[in-house]
């Protein structure tokens, strides 16, 4: 700039300054901006994870009212299936009487043949 002419200095100067001060401006304006977009974010994230973690809580009770029902629903067909098992059982034991009834039957057709048999006899 030694070889710049005075006058053009002194034109260019003052404009000089006033653009260097006003890129000072707007560069403390950026950074502050940026300071309020980084605590906006801190803010959300903080948000975020406030409610993930709630959900997680609401999950794992779900899970565990499901799993109580799960138990719940299981020793209730277990007690249905015993249930079952005793009619099952008294079903075979009538199956099994039913031969010894059907002789019964039979004898007692017998016995009443016999019977008539003595009575004409009589």
């Amino acid at each position: 700039m030694e070889k710049t002419p005075g006058w053009i200095e002194r034109m260019l100067l003052p404009k000089l300054n006033e653009i260097s001060g006003e890129i000072k401006a707007l560069e403390a304006k950026i950074e502050s901006v940026d300071n309020k977009v980084d605590v906006r974010i801190d803010s959300l994230r903080k948000e975020m994870l406030s409610k993930f973690e709630s959900v997680d809580v609401k999950l794992e009770s779900a899970e565990g009212k499901v799993e109580s029902l799960r138990n719940e629903m299981i020793s209730r067909f277990e007690a249905v299936d015993s249930k079952f098992e005793a009619v099952d059982s008294r079903f075979d034991s009538l199956e099994a009487k039913l031969p010894v009834m059907e002789k019964m039957a039979e004898f007692e057709v017998r016995l009443a043949e016999i019977e008539k048999k003595l009575s004409v006899h009589a």
